[in-house]
C-alpha cells in the first residue's frame, strides 16, 4: 500500500472526539460568553467611540453636532497646548509609584513574614480604606493638611515648616494624597508574591553563611519581583489618570491631565478631550510595554 493510502486509512480509522470533550469545550465557550459580551459592550464599543470622537471636527458644538472629518491635527494641537500637565501627570504617577513601593514593600513583608496570627487583621486594615469613598478619603486629607490643621501646626512647632509655610495646595499634598489612595494597590500584590516564597529558600541562605541583607537581596527580592511588577503597574496606571487629588489638594499649578480632560468634556469640547484621552492611553500602553519588557515577561507569571 502506498504512503497516501496508509494515511487515508489511518485518518478513516481515527476515532471521533468523545462527546464529553465536545461538551466541555461548549461549556467553556458558554462560560466565556458573559465576560466577552461585557468587554465588548463596555470596553470595545466605548473605546471605538472615543477614537472616533478624537477625529471629529474641533469646530463643532453640542448644539450643532460634530462631524467626522478625520481631523488628525487634534492630537498635535492638544499635545502642544497640554504638554505640561501631561508630563506633570506622568511625573506625579512615577513619584506616587516610587513612594508606594518604598512604603508598601516593608509593610507587605511584615504581614507575609512576621505577622503570624495577626496577618488577617493587618490585611483587613490595609483594605479598610476601600470601604470609604475615594472622594471622602481625599477630603479627609484636605482637612489634615489645612493651614490650621494639626499636621501644619506640629511641623511649625518643630520648626520644620516656616510660620507662613503650608502643605495644602502644593505638589507635596497632591503626591501624598495619591500615595495614600493607591498604596493598597501596591501592598496586596506584594503580599501575595511574598506569601508564596518557600521559607526553606530563605533558611538556605542563612545556612550558606549569607547575612540577612544578602539573603534578602539574592533570594527574597528576586522571588518577589512578580509582585513588584504587578504592584507598580496597578499603581502607576490609575495614578496617571487621576484628577480628584489635584482638584482637592492642589491648585491650577498642580493640575493633572485628568483635570483638563474632565473640564473639556464638561465644556462640550469632545474632540479635544477625546484626543487627550487617547494620547494618555497610548502613552501609558507604550510605557507599560517598555517596562514589562525591561522587567522580563517571565516576572508576570
Amino acid at each position: 500500500m502506498s504512503a497516501v493510502g496508509q494515511l487515508g486509512a489511518a485518518s478513516q480509522a481515527a476515532p471521533a472526539p468523545p462527546p464529553e470533550r465536545s461538551g466541555r469545550r461548549l461549556t467553556a465557550y458558554l462560560l466565556l460568553l458573559p465576560g466577552g459580551l461585557w468587554l465588548l459592550l463596555f470596553f470595545v464599543v466605548p473605546l471605538v467611540s472615543l477614537l472616533a470622537a478624537s477625529l471629529y471636527d474641533p469646530n463643532g458644538s453640542i448644539e450643532n453636532g460634530f462631524s467626522m472629518t478625520w481631523h488628525w491635527q487634534n492630537f498635535g494641537t492638544t499635545m502642544a497646548d497640554y504638554a505640561r500637565p501631561f508630563l506633570r501627570s506622568l511625573w506625579y504617577a512615577l513619584l506616587t509609584t516610587a513612594f508606594c513601593l518604598l512604603l508598601g514593600y516593608p509593610l507587605a513583608y511584615a504581614i507575609a513574614m512576621k505577622a503570624g496570627r495577626w496577618k488577617n487583621l493587618m490585611l483587613a486594615l490595609v483594605i479598610a480604606p476601600f470601604f470609604t469613598s475615594f472622594l471622602i478619603r481625599t477630603l479627609s486629607w484636605k482637612l489634615l493638611l489645612s493651614d490650621n490643621g494639626f499636621v501644619v501646626g506640629t511641623l511649625q512647632w518643630l520648626h520644620l515648616l516656616g510660620p507662613d509655610g503650608r502643605l495644602l495646595a502644593t505638589t507635596a499634598a497632591v503626591v501624598t494624597g495619591l500615595t495614600y489612595n493607591f498604596l493598597p494597590f501596591m501592598v496586596l500584590p506584594l503580599y501575595a508574591s511574598l506569601e508564596k516564597i518557600d521559607r526553606r529558600l530563605i533558611e538556605a541562605g542563612g545556612d550558606l553563611f549569607a547575612g540577612p541583607m544578602t539573603t534578602f537581596r539574592v533570594v527574597t527580592l528576586p522571588l518577589s519581583m512578580p509582585g513588584v511588577v504587578a504592584g507598580t503597574l496597578l499603581t502607576f496606571i490609575p495614578a496617571a489618570g487621576d484628577y480628584i487629588n489635584a482638584q482637592l489638594l492642589g491648585t491650577p499649578k498642580q493640575r493633572m491631565i485628568g483635570n483638563d480632560i474632565q473640564r473639556l468634556f464638561a465644556a462640550g469640547a469632545y474632540p479635544t478631550a477625546a484626543a487627550l484621552s487617547v494620547t494618555l492611553m497610548a502613552a501609558i500602553v507604550v510605557l507599560v510595554l517598555i517596562y514589562v519588557r525591561r522587567a522580563g515577561t517571565d516576572e508576570l507569571v
